[in-house]
Formats: C-alpha cells, sequence, structure tokens
C-alpha cells in the first residue's frame, strides 16, 4: 500500500500487519501515478487532492484512507465505481468538540445550578455532527434534548432521539443551551438580548464556538440582573488584539466559567482517527467483493421470510407494477438470522415476487450490529370513522376487544402502565381521548402474538389507524381530530422480532420501523433473468457480472445521510 502522509506509530503498525508500506512523498505526483497501479490501498494526507485520473491508475486498488475529516479532495464518485472502499474519520473531530461541550455542562451544573444534568432539558442551537454526538452522549445523562436546525428532517429527529422546535420555544423550555452553529451573517449574534429574555432566570448558556454567536454586553447585562444562571465561554482567541470592555469583563465575571476554545484540543484527536482510518483500510483489504461488498445477495426465495404480517391489498398492486416495469428497482433490505433471511424493509417486495412464482429473490443483508442500526416502535393513534362526541366512543372499541380470545383488558394508570408493559404477559395499553388508561395482557396459557395481532386487527377493522410517537392526548387530538385512543407498545427488541419471523411468528403491521443505514437504491435488477429456472450458482454469476458492469459505468452518489445509489 501507498502512504503519502505522516501517520502515528499505532496506526503504522496496522497497516505493516495488513502489507507492505511504502511511503512516498505527498507531493510527487509522477510517483504516485508509476506506483499506485500496484498498490491495492493509497492513504493520503489533509487537503491532498486526489482525482479521478488518479484514481483510474490504481486499477488494484482496494481502499483509499483519508486524514481529512472530509472527502472533497477525492473524486467519491470514481472510487465508488470502480468498488474501492473510502476510509475516513468523519466523526473525529465531532466526538473531542462534543465531549468537551459535555465536560462543560457539567461544570456549569455544578457551579451554578443543583449539580444534575439528569431530567434537565438541553437545548441545542444547531444539529451537525458536533451536536448528534452531544446528543448521543447527553441522553446517557437523561436529558430531554431540544433541537433547533433548519430542515432537520423527521428521519434525523427519529433516529437522534431529539424533539425538533423554533428557537423561542427552545430558549424558554431549556435549562442548559448550547451553540453549534457555524458563524455567518445569520448567525451573527444569534443570541441576542431579545433571545436573552425568553430563557429562564435558572438557565445556562454555552458557546464554545466563535465568541460573535452570541451579543456578549448583552449577556453580561443579563448576568447581572440575574436573568440568567450562569455561562461557559471560551477564551477570546489570539487574533482578538482589541477585545471590548463587556468581553473581557464578561470573563472576569463570578458566574461564567472559561475554558480553552476547542480548536487547542483538536490536536490530540489526529492518533485516534489515523489509527481508525488505518483499521478500516486494514479491513478493506480483507473485505469481499462486488456483491459481497454491496451486502447484495441473490438466495432461494424460500429462505426469506418476513417480520410482520403483509397488506395483500398493497402486494397485488405491486404485481401489476413489477409485471409491467420488468425491473427490481429496490431491493428488500434483510438480516441473517438462524439460516432465514429476516426482512426488515420491503415485506411487499417479497410477497409480490413470491405470489409471481419467482425461486430466488435479490436482497440486501445487513449486519444488526451496525452502527447506526436501530429498531423503533410505532404507537397507534386509533380514530372513530365519525367525529367521537359521545364519551362512550373508547367504550364501544373496549367492547369489541373484550371479545378477542385470550386478552385481559383492565384499567390503570400513568404511573403504573409504564410499569405494567414490562411485564411479560402485557401488551399493550390504550390512552383514550378523555386520558384514561386501560392495560391490554395476554391471560395465562395464551400466545402473545396472537393476542396482539388480535387487537391490531380488531381496531384497524373498527377504525383508521395511524402511526405516531406521540403520547400527549391534547398533541393527538389537534393531529387526528376524530381520534379515540392511542395504543402505546413495549419497545421491542431486535433479537426478538427475528427470533419471532425465523420461527414462523409474524407481528402485527405497522409497530416497527428499523432504521437502516447504507441503503441501496435503484438497483433496477432484469426481473426476467431473475426469474428463469437455472441454478443458483449459474444466476448469481450472472448477477455479479451485473453487479460489476453497474459498478464500472455507474457514478455513485454518497449523501450525507447513509444511502448508496446505483444510477446508471
Amino acid at each position: 500500500m501507498l502512504l503519502c502522509a505522516p501517520i502515528e506509530d499505532a496506526a503504522l503498525e496496522v497497516l505493516r500487519a495488513a502489507g507492505e508500506v511504502d511511503v512516498i512523498p505527498a507531493d510527487d505526483e509522477e510517483l504516485l501515478l508509476s506506483r499506485i497501479g500496484d498498490s491495492h490501498a493509497l492513504i493520503v494526507g489533509r487537503n491532498q487532492r486526489i482525482t479521478a485520473d488518479v484514481i483510474k491508475y490504481g486499477y488494484n486498488l482496494r481502499a483509499i484512507g483519508t486524514l481529512d475529516s472530509h472527502l472533497d479532495n477525492i473524486d467519491v464518485s470514481t472510487a465508488r465505481a470502480l468498488g474501492i472502499e473510502i476510509c475516513y474519520a468523519p466523526d473525529s473531530r465531532s466526538v473531542t468538540i462534543a465531549e468537551h461541550t459535555l465536560g462543560r455542562l457539567l461544570a456549569l451544573a455544578g457551579r451554578f445550578t443543583d449539580g444534575r444534568l439528569a431530567g434537565k432539558t438541553l437545548g441545542l442551537i444547531g444539529f451537525g455532527l458536533v451536536g448528534r454526538q452531544i446528543a448521543q452522549r447527553a441522553a446517557a445523562f437523561d436529558m430531554r434534548i431540544l433541537v433547533n436546525q433548519p430542515r432537520l428532517t423527521p428521519e434525523l429527529a427519529l433516529a437522534s432521539g431529539v424533539e425538533a422546535t423554533d428557537l423561542i420555544q427552545l430558549l424558554a423550555a431549556s435549562d442548559f443551551i448550547s451553540l453549534h452553529v457555524p458563524f455567518t451573517e445569520e448567525t451573527d449574534a444569534i443570541i441576542g438580548a431579545a433571545e436573552l429574555r425568553h430563557m429562564k432566570p435558572t438557565a445556562v448558556l454555552a458557546n464554545m464556538g466563535h465568541t460573535d454567536l452570541v451579543d456578549e454586553a448583552a449577556l453580561l447585562q443579563a448576568l447581572e440582573a440575574g436573568e440568567l444562571a450562569g455561562a461557559a465561554l471560551a477564551n477570546l482567541p489570539a487574533v482578538v488584539s482589541d477585545p471590548t470592555p463587556a468581553s473581557l469583563a464578561l470573563r472576569d465575571h463570578p458566574r461564567v466559567h472559561v475554558a480553552p476554545h476547542v480548536s487547542a484540543l483538536l490536536d490530540n484527536q489526529l492518533r485516534d482517527s489515523s489509527l481508525d482510518i488505518a483499521r478500516q483500510v486494514a479491513a478493506a483489504l480483507t473485505a469481499r467483493r462486488t456483491s459481497e461488498t454491496l451486502e447484495l445477495e441473490l438466495v432461494p426465495i424460500e429462505q426469506v421470510v418476513p417480520h410482520e404480517h403483509i397488506d395483500m391489498k398493497r402486494v397485488a398492486r405491486l404485481v401489476d407494477r413489477l409485471e409491467e416495469d420488468g425491473r427490481l428497482i429496490n431491493p428488500p433490505i434483510t438480516t441473517y438470522w438462524k439460516g432465514r433471511f429476516i426482512i426488515l424493509d420491503g415485506a411487499t417486495r417479497y410477497s409480490s415476487l413470491n405470489q409471481l412464482g419467482y425461486p430466488h429473490a435479490i436482497v440486501q443483508v445487513v449486519d444488526k450490529d451496525r452502527e447506526g442500526f436501530q429498531l423503533h416502535t410505532w404507537y397507534h393513534a386509533v380514530s372513530a370513522e365519525e367525529a367521537p362526541d359521545a364519551e362512550d366512543t373508547f367504550q364501544q372499541l373496549h367492547t369489541r376487544l373484550a371479545q378477542i380470545d385470550g386478552l385481559i383488558l383492565s384499567p390503570t394508570n400513568a404511573d403504573d402502565a409504564q410499569i405494567a408493559l414490562q411485564r411479560p404477559e402485557s401488551l399493550c395499553f390504550f390512552i383514550d381521548r378523555q386520558g384514561g388508561m386501560t392495560l391490554a395482557e395476554a391471560a395465562p396459557g395464551a400466545s402473545k402474538l396472537a393476542v396482539m395481532n388480535g387487537i391490531v386487527d380488531t381496531y384497524n377493522a373498527w377504525g383508521r389507524v395511524e402511526r405516531t410517537l406521540l403520547t400527549d392526548i391534547d398533541r393527538l387530538v389537534a393531529q387526528f381530530p376524530r381520534l379515540v385512543a392511542v395504543a402505546v407498545f413495549p419497545q421491542f427488541s431486535p433479537e426478538d422480532v427475528f427470533d419471532a419471523a425465523a420461527n414462523g411468528d409474524l407481528l402485527p403491521a405497522g409497530l416497527t420501523r428499523f432504521v437502516i443505514p447504507g441503503r441501496i437504491l435503484r438497483l433496477n435488477a432484469d426481473l426476467e433473468r431473475l426469474k428463469r429456472d437455472e441454478p443458483l450458482a449459474e444466476k448469481r454469476a450472472w448477477f455479479n457480472e451485473f453487479l460489476a458492469g453497474k459498478l464500472s459505468r455507474s457514478r455513485l452518489r454518497v449523501y450525507q445521510e447513509p444511502v448508496v445509489l446505483l444510477d446508471e
């Protein structure tokens, strides 16, 4: 492998254990081009440009590693199209900054509040890589996390366990507020006198980034007036030759915690990030190629099983479209468990292929231990077909539910419901429109999944059902005016879901949602070839050739969201 940048000794040892390391100067492109053809890996330093022409000379390359925390200097599309793994550490800087910020929050809690983070509300202004790393760590402290970030997607909010809100609501509700936005014309003094007035007098503010994100004169005035409990600020940068009196007074204020700017700490993470990249490169050199690298497999369809019940009406619609299109656009996503490919997403596609008599299926196979892989459980908002103006509306549904064999319904309350949900026999609890709560349990000897499916089937037949993550009745009624009740289910573990599916026991439809990093889209595989009656080995050889051809002529688009598009 070629190494074009100084690297930490520990990282160099990892590389040497994986193969022979040839060190060359970063600025000698002629030497690089003469050596790259014989190399299986290339590691470059920060700001070193690797163009498509350079990459194409590396016809044996399996991996390109960069010590940069971004990929701006590498032609990723060309590398991916040639099946070359890109190895970098995008989170290395963000982890350092996040840990630094959490340290400041703990210091603020100890000096200016009751010393606790647990149960408090953290407001994050900005939710990029750093914000997400902070949210992950704050969640471990049992903090509620509010986020103000333009264009925050529901996917990101769900995956990160945060609540998106506007700036004023964040300021008013937060006990700790931390800024993580870049300094621009729009964010200049994003926290000024008007914003400070919305904060609690017991709240504390942390700004470890650009000093001009905060109107420091206004912050000093708020602290002097007792309108804010405290603040954490970075030392003034050395480039500030003539700081304002307010900035100097602020950093001498007894209710201000001053710490080194985080940039002073970032050099310390170079060792960890270079070691991470070296390990990625070493792993890429032993990784499989083509379909295996893409996690795509062509498998007997009888080995593929869904994990939840399937809406056959949707299957009927898709059958017609598949026959007309003649292509499998997006493969079902599965995980391999106990000899079965358990479908995580795409059960309708699988059922359509099965109904059409396909002997084999193309599936993406992901590892449940992959970073970012998560399972979320939806709640079900049940609405009446007509406006629920009578107080006994839930009683009507209750009467239907009570007819389910093996189901026990009993009244409960908010204090007991969540505890009861942890018991093995508990299935869910209902919160009705008036705030009453009813616990649903399986009777001794009854099949839990059978009874749970009976519950969902019953209220699906009775009214209209929408998926939700809310349990607040007022907010639910505002969203679903005909709401009768919300069914709150326990959080399932992936292993329990996979075990049930492998045994042929299916969950109710619409309860689970898997967050799957790196899903593959726009495969566009030829269904006519997939349906042929030929040995699996021959069909797999065709599929590998198909993928190799697609990769050689495609420009793969890599998004910040973990998605791979196999465009022609």
